[in-house]
């Protein structure tokens, strides 16, 4: 096995959010900066935005129910040239 080749590990990492909340954790940079974390991230604060689901699947049934009422193209079966 070859020596050296791993990153010096720090297991007191701190970690440090954009909304100031700090932590530490461990990892192979002595200090990090994020821009979220779970004291200010959207789903683990309820303040989750539900995206309404229903208008897309009306929008497709109604496609559907657009191709199935216009009329289908009979497409003329095609003759082959015979050579000469």
């Amino acid at each position: 096995m070859k020596k050296d080749i791993h990153p010096k590990y720090f297991p007191h990492a701190h970690v440090v959010c954009a909304c100031g909340n700090s932590f530490t954790v461990g990892a192979t940079k002595p200090e990090i900066k994020v821009e979220i974390c779970s004291n200010c991230h959207p789903f683990y604060t309820g303040e989750e935005k539900l995206l309404d689901v229903a208008g897309r699947v009306e929008k497709f049934r109604t496609r559907r129910a657009k191709a199935a009422a216009a009329p289908k193209i009979v497409k003329k079966p095609r003759i082959k040239k015979t050579a000469k």
